[in-house]
């Protein structure tokens, strides 16, 4: 077969860039992506390689700024021609899934989420760009009203869609009125290895955007002075975040899967508050033998085992955090056991089982020719 990958862009590394990472692994095959920025793919799988990018890579502050121009996001996404290929595997989480196909090609989407701002977090993401009333508000609205009919009418154009977790499976079948298997993503617990001897700190790492919640998670341990909680990542929101920092309360900025990994295996736990569509944070986490306090919402719930890898808090509130942190204290968690369940999700088991699921499905749809 003649493999195409598609993902939505390429200008920096979270969760969706380590699952390409591996689809690359399992296809090694032409890449498509709308937008890249070279600088933030440096020391990455990525840095160097040949990606075929959309029209708008060419318009002014794309590579940073890539965002304002969402409305042309679909039509760009349909002008790359992928009518030589036998099998087109998307990478979606926005509009990877819409590229043109035609009859004789098998397509399957990868899904990580149906695109959050236009449809769960549709009025979150309004008021987070304070686009809730006046003119702009009202084109706004009228835009992300075009995008939810664009997003459900190309849907139809996905052969199978696998999805990441089981809540971003009902999600699908809800917006989108299709089934998809269910195939966790890849952690590379590797690399992200057991250490039984944990220190007297807490730690969270995650973008800064506001939906990932960090600046609440920060207000919470200003309200435990008498813990340390030290907090990677950098991101939009990180102003925000910093006028909330106490004393108890360290923020290191971006940092490298190194230094990320030495805190993920030195903390006696991990904190997460972002209702996420699998999370894969806490999962890297849990490799170190480190126990997670999480959202109880969401991803997490298929990732954490309740009492045995970590606890959960169901409102995210500072007081829910300090309640949740609390009952932590009183508990007593194995790390070789976390470390165990955290391998259920390594990369062999992730590629092996995608490979087999694309040659079953490939070989029906063959057969229906």
């Amino acid at each position: 077969m003649k493999v195409a990958l598609v993902h939505d862009w390429l200008t920096t590394i979270g969760g969706a860039e380590k699952v390409l990472e591996s689809l690359m692994q399992i296809f090694p095959s032409s890449l498509y992506a709308l937008i890249t920025n070279p600088k933030q793919l440096k020391n990455t799988p990525f840095e160097g390689l040949k990606i075929e990018t959309s029209f708008i890579q060419k318009l002014p502050y794309a590579k940073r700024h890539y965002r304002f121009y969402l409305p042309l996001f679909p039509i760009a996404i349909e002008q790359f021609n992928l009518s030589d290929y036998d099998l087109i595997v998307s990478s979606s989480h926005a509009v990877a899934k819409g590229v043109i196909t035609h009859a004789e090609q098998m397509h399957i989407c990868y899904c990580h989420t149906p695109m959050r701002y236009a449809w769960d977090l549709y009025h979150q993401y309004l008021r987070d760009i304070k686009l809730q009333w006046g003119l702009k508000g009202i084109i706004a609205k009228a835009f992300l009203h075009y995008l939810r009919i664009w997003d459900v009418h190309s849907s139809s154009r996905v052969n199978l869609y696998v999805a990441n977790s089981r809540y971003v499976a009902r999600r699908i079948g809800k917006f989108y009125q299709r089934e998809a298997h269910v195939l966790y993503p890849p952690v590379d617990v590797d690399f992200f290895s057991l250490e039984e001897r944990k220190e007297n700190f807490y730690v969270t790492a995650s973008r800064f955007v506001p939906y990932k919640k960090m600046a609440l998670i920060v207000e919470a341990f200003g309200e435990m002075p008498e813990k340390t909680l030290i907090v990677i990542g950098d991101g939009p929101e990180r102003k925000n975040v910093e006028r909330k920092k106490k004393k108890n309360i360290q923020i290191l900025g971006y940092q490298s899967d190194l230094v990320l990994r030495a805190y993920l295996q030195k903390a006696k736990g991990f904190v997460f508050a972002a209702l996420e569509d699998f999370g894969i944070l806490p999962v890297e986490a849990q490799a170190c033998g480190t126990p997670v306090i999480a959202l109880g919402k969401g991803g997490t719930l298929e990732t954490v085992l309740k009492n045995r890898s970590g606890v959960f808090f169901y409102e995210q509130t500072v007081q829910a955090i300090i309640e949740a942190i609390k009952k932590f204290e009183t508990m007593k968690f194995n790390p070789l056991c976390i470390r165990e369940h955290a391998q259920t999700f390594c990369k062999e088991r992730f590629k092996k089982r995608f490979l087999e699921l694309v040659h079953k499905t490939y070989k029906e749809f063959v057969e229906m020719k």
